[in-house]
Parts: C-alpha cells; sequence; structure tokens
C-alpha cells in the first residue's frame, strides 16, 4: 500500500498531480507562471476543482502564454467569463491578464521569473520534515516576502496563503509528509 500525504483524494487526477507534479522542482518560466495563475484562480475553492479545469484552463488562456494574455480585451473578458470550463470570476480574470503584464516586466528585468521567483528559497528547496499534515503551515515568512515582493511589482491575487501554496506546487518547499512516498524521492532532488 503506497502511503500519500493526508490531502490526496481518491480522485485519479489528484492522485497523478501529487504523485507525478506536487513538490517537484519547477524551473520553466511558462509553467511557474500557469501555476502562479492557477494557485490565484483556487482562492476559496477546492484544489481538485482547479486540477480539474486545468486543461480547459490551458487552452482558454492560450497555453499560458503571456504575451497573448497581456493583449486580451474586454470582449476577451466576456467570453472568458462565460466559460463553464474555468472559475467565472471577474477579479480572477482581470488578475490573470494583470499578471501576466507584470510576469513579463520581472522577466525583462530578470531575465527569467524563475531566477526572481526562486530567491525567496535561496534558489533551492526548503525541506521540511512534517509528520502530520497539522504540522504544515498555510504560510511563512518566505511566503509573505514573495507576496509583497510580487505586490510591489503589481501582481494580484498573491496573498501569502496563495504563495506558499505556489511554493509547495512547484518544489520551492518540500512539504510532503515525512510518511509519504514521494518525500524521500524529492528530497534527493
Amino acid at each position: 500500500m503506497v502511503k500519500r500525504c493526508g490531502w490526496v483524494t481518491s480522485d485519479p487526477l489528484c492522485v497523478h498531480y501529487h504523485d507525478t507534479e506536487w513538490g517537484v522542482p519547477v524551473h520553466d518560466d511558462r509553467l511557474l507562471f500557469e501555476l502562479l495563475i492557477l494557485e490565484g484562480a483556487q482562492a476559496g475553492l477546492s484544489w481538485i476543482t482547479i486540477l480539474r479545469k486545468r486543461a480547459h484552463y490551458k487552452k482558454a488562456f492560450d497555453n499560458f502564454d503571456a504575451r497573448i494574455i497581456t493583449e486580451y480585451d474586454d470582449q476577451k473578458v466576456l467570453q472568458l467569463l462565460s466559460d463553464p470550463g474555468i472559475v467565472r470570476n471577474r477579479q480572477k480574470i482581470r488578475a490573470a491578464i494583470r499578471n501576466a503584464g507584470a510576469f513579463l516586466a520581472v522577466q525583462k528585468e530578470w531575465g527569467s521569473f524563475d531566477g526572481y521567483i526562486w530567491q525567496f528559497t535561496a534558489g533551492r528547496p526548503v525541506i521540511n520534515a512534517w509528520e502530520s499534515a497539522a504540522d504544515i503551515p498555510v504560510t511563512t515568512p518566505e511566503a509573505t516576502h514573495m507576496s509583497n515582493s510580487l505586490k510591489t511589482r503589481g501582481f494580484s491575487f498573491v496573498g501569502p496563503t496563495i504563495c506558499y501554496a505556489f511554493m509547495q506546487a512547484v518544489g520551492m518547499v518540500n512539504d510532503h509528509l515525512t510518511g509519504c512516498f514521494r518525500y524521500q524521492e524529492l528530497c534527493r532532488k
């Protein structure tokens, strides 16, 4: 019997995400942008809701190509608001467009979003050793620092809790429980 983190449901999509993606260090700018947008879309919802809509999000948001997203106009926003395949929230859609522009500005300044975002963990994953889900914080000083920095650069839907969830998703922190089969695998990465 494979032991997984407690948040993993029996949904095959959730199991696959946990087993292959969550907590794996990401250094690809497009994927980092995708996950930042999806974490913001998740605010107030369950992650499985976003996972189920993820493939459609990629299609609706032009495979998270920030250059294309910055060109979205009011007509595109209305189209997205009528799309049942995504979270139809005007603030979250506008945030994705705004964040695309801020993302491109960071890339221009830093050479890559990866170089900028990984500074908050000194360029390497923070390896935690949580034994139970109750031990895992919802935010950390690093996530708060990231949130504040992103906000000063024009990003929105990037509060400390969203930033910490993003850090977990992209492997900036290893928050797999110590009893989870992925914990040791990711400690070696």
